[in-house]
């Protein structure tokens, strides 16, 4: 696990750049947008795998299984965009 000592070290050079709250806030508004970015990507990927599955199974209902794939990729990337948005914001606190 190398990722950990390499946040430590930057939280601590964050947290002296300022203060304490300001380098942290602004280490999780950035892991906040970078979680939110990889949980839409991992949900709009499982949401095609399974409707390309349910296709394959069900052809004739491929018309209906693609638009709900669709809908449910439009939320999804909604909810994601609006987490981003909030991690940006929060970062524009600081």
């Amino acid at each position: 696990m190398t990722i950990l000592p390499l946040l430590q070290a930057a939280a601590e050079t964050a947290a002296t750049a300022s203060n304490n709250n300001t380098g942290l806030a602004l280490i999780g508004a950035g892991l906040g947008a970078g979680l939110a970015v990889i949980g839409a990507g991992l949900g709009i990927g499982r949401i095609g795998g399974q409707a390309v599955e349910g296709m394959a199974r069900q052809p004739e209902a491929a018309g209906r299984i693609q638009t709900a794939a669709l809908i449910l990729a439009a939320r999804i990337e909604g909810a994601a965009l609006f987490d981003v948005v909030i991690a940006f914001q929060i970062q524009g606190k600081f």
